[in-house]
C-alpha cells in the first residue's frame, strides 16, 4: 500500500459538450436533381397565374392592324382592372363561342407569347371604334356616331390609320354590351364591318397596354383616353367633299357699274 495518496480518477466529458458540440447540425438542402424540377413547376404555376388573371402575351398574326402593330409583333394584354373598354382602346378578343384553352393550351399560349408556337384559340385584336347603344356609320370611308363624324387620320397626319378608305356600311344600332370595332389598316381588316359583327363584352379578353416586341419599337399603347373627342357635323368639312363644287356663284354684278367700268370685289 503506497503512502501518497491517490488523485481521484477523471470522469470524461459527458457526451455532446465541448467547444462546438452545443451547435445543432447543420441542414442539408435539396439535392440538385430535386430543387430544379421544383423551381420550374414554381415558375409554371406563377406564369399560369398571370396568364389566366393578370396579364397575357399575344402575338399578331396578321396586317389588319398596321401601322399601329406589325406582323409578328407581341403585345402585353391587362385581364384585370379595366373599366368598360373605351372608345380607341386596343383590345383582344376571342373568337365567338370559344372555351378557355386548358393545360396543354396555355402551354401553346405561352409559347405563342415567345414566338415559338401559334396560339390555341383564335383570337382577334382590334380597335373600339363603337360603343353600346351607338347608332354607327360608315360614309365613303368616314366614320359616323350618331350623325357626328368621329375624327380619325392617318399616321403620317398623326394618327393611327394606314391609310383611309372609300367604303360604305350601315347605319347600325349596336346593341346594348356590344363594341363595334375595326382594324387601323382600313382596306386590309375583316372586322365589324363583315363576318365578325359586333362584339360582346363577354368575348373581350383584356386591353392591350403595351408593345413588347421587338425591342426596337417597345412602347404603351395609349388607349381610349387619348382617342379625339367625336367632331360637330357644322364644323366637318371631310362630309362635305362637294362643298367647294357646289358653292353657288358669286351674284352678278350691277350693269350701271359695269357700265362705268367698275368691276365689283368679290369675296375670297
Amino acid at each position: 500500500m503506497s503512502d501518497f495518496p491517490t488523485a481521484p480518477p477523471v470522469e470524461p466529458p459527458p457526451q455532446g459538450r465541448g467547444p462546438h458540440r452545443d451547435a445543432e447540425p447543420r441542414r442539408r438542402g435539396l439535392p440538385f436533381w430535386v430543387e430544379v424540377p421544383l423551381l420550374v413547376l414554381l415558375a409554371f404555376g406563377l406564369a399560369l397565374l398571370l396568364k389566366t388573371f393578370v396579364v397575357q402575351a399575344f402575338y399578331i398574326p396578321s396586317a389588319s392592324m398596321v401601322p399601329t402593330l406589325e406582323v409578328n409583333d407581341r403585345v402585353l394584354v391587362n385581364k384585370v382592372g379595366d373599366p368598360d373598354p373605351e372608345r380607341g382602346d386596343v383590345i383582344v378578343f376571342k373568337e365567338d363561342g370559344a372555351d378557355e384553352a386548358d393545360v396543354a393550351g396555355t402551354l401553346q399560349d405561352i409559347a405563342a407569347g415567345l414566338g415559338l408556337a401559334p396560339p390555341a384559340q383564335k383570337d382577334f385584336i382590334k380597335r373600339v371604334i363603337g360603343l353600346p347603344g351607338e347608332e354607327l356609320e360608315v360614309r365613303d370611308g368616314v366614320v359616323l356616331i350618331d350623325g357626328r363624324e368621329l375624327p380619325e387620320s392617318t399616321a403620317d397626319e398623326g394618327g393611327y390609320l394606314a391609310e383611309r378608305s372609300r367604303d360604305s356600311f350601315g347605319p347600325i344600332d349596336i346593341p346594348e354590351d356590344e363594341y363595334f370595332l375595326m382594324g387601323d389598316n382600313r382596306p386590309n381588316s375583316a372586322d365589324s364591318r363583315g363576318s365578325l359583327g359586333t362584339v360582346s363584352e363577354d368575348e373581350i379578353v383584356g386591353r392591350a397596354f403595351a408593345l413588347i416586341w421587338p425591342p426596337s419599337r417597345a412602347s404603351a399603347l395609349p388607349g381610349g383616353k387619348a382617342a379625339p373627342p367625336i367632331a360637330d357635323p357644322e364644323a366637318s368639312s371631310s362630309l362635305r367633299p362637294d362643298a367647294e363644287r357646289l358653292a353657288p356663284p358669286p351674284a352678278p354684278a350691277p350693269a350701271a357699274a359695269l357700265a362705268l367700268g367698275v368691276r365689283p370685289r368679290v369675296p375670297a
